[in-house]
């Protein structure tokens, strides 16, 4: 593994990699790198030929003020300790400076690409976080040319918008590898904020999963989604512990909410703020036409 620090390096060596026929795979994170991030690593080695391209940035136009930035984890030692150690870690890791990626300050308005949903759900809560993510996504795939980029499914609603981009402004050109969600043995989902949450928001933090479950059971065995909805979202909302941002279930294929007659792939999406911590996650399930 070879670690990078500007453009030029970077391009230079995917140039020769991509001379010898390899096929550039990039997984882009913020660090603080969990079992989770590795398994996304993994995923890119599964790619024949591959070219594995990570990069670790905190991008400072993705948080929002009073948000995490300046306390976010940055762990670059143990990172590069984590990644070495596995079997096959990445070809490169593209670690650029704030001025590498922004050369001409941050002060500049981001261009549009979010739309509407750019403000709901995760964007009502975090204004402009969006933007700020698309920019950067896009910037590394200008930069990176990959043929193939790798996801984890946790961070449902920004999966949705970097495949929407990728087809309006890529031309499909990038594969999006949608990834599973890694999970702690209780199934609370591996984040990097998980490292901050308090004993008791430990121990209330895998009420999320069960919760996505029952609802699933429930509208499985014929309960209307606004019904099961309505009755999981109090027992997650529990001051001053928890506090429920939202609990929605929407269409997979537009993120659009769904009404009680809908059927076909939806996605059930979750977060709530546990001791402070903001938590999210999500499942996939598909709900049957009535017979």
């Amino acid at each position: 593994m070879k670690l990078v620090e500007t453009v030029s390096q970077l391009q230079q060596e995917i140039a020769e990699a991509k001379s010898l026929g390899k096929k550039v795979v990039f997984v882009p994170t913020m660090g603080a790198l969990h079992e989770g991030h590795l398994s996304l690593v993994e995923e890119a080695n599964q790619v024949q030929d591959a070219f594995v391209v990570m990069s670790i940035f905190v991008n400072p136009t993705q948080f929002g003020k009073g948000e995490d930035f300046d306390s976010y984890p940055r762990t670059l030692e143990s990172d590069i300790k984590a990644l070495s150690a596995l079997t096959s870690p990445p070809a490169l890791l593209f670690v650029p400076s704030v001025e590498e990626v922004y050369p001409e300050g941050m002060a500049a308005p981001l261009r549009p690409r979010a739309g509407a949903l750019g403000s709901v759900f995760e964007g009502a809560s975090r204004p402009g976080h969006f933007e700020g993510m698309l920019h950067v996504i896009s910037w590394f795939f200008e930069v990176i040319k990959p043929e193939v980029a790798v996801f984890g499914a946790k961070d449902a609603q920004q999966l949705f918008l970097i495949k929407r981009m990728v087809h309006r402004e890529f031309n499909d050109s990038i594969e999006i590898i949608e990834a599973q969600t890694v999970r702690e043995d209780d199934y609370l989902a591996r984040s990097s904020r998980n490292r901050f949450l308090t004993v008791d928001g430990r121990s209330f933090a895998p009420a999320l999963f069960a919760t996505l479950m029952q609802v699933q059971e429930q509208i499985t065995n014929g309960e209307l989604p606004s019904v099961a909805l309505a009755s999981a979202s109090s027992a997650l909302d529990s001051p001053p512990l928890a506090k429920l941002d939202y609990l929605v279930l929407v269409d997979k294929s537009t993120f659009s909410p769904i009404s009680d007659g809908f059927h076909g792939e939806a996605q059930l999406l979750v977060a709530v703020v546990v001791s402070g911590v903001r938590l999210i996650d999500n499942i996939t399930f598909y709900i049957q036409e009535p017979a």
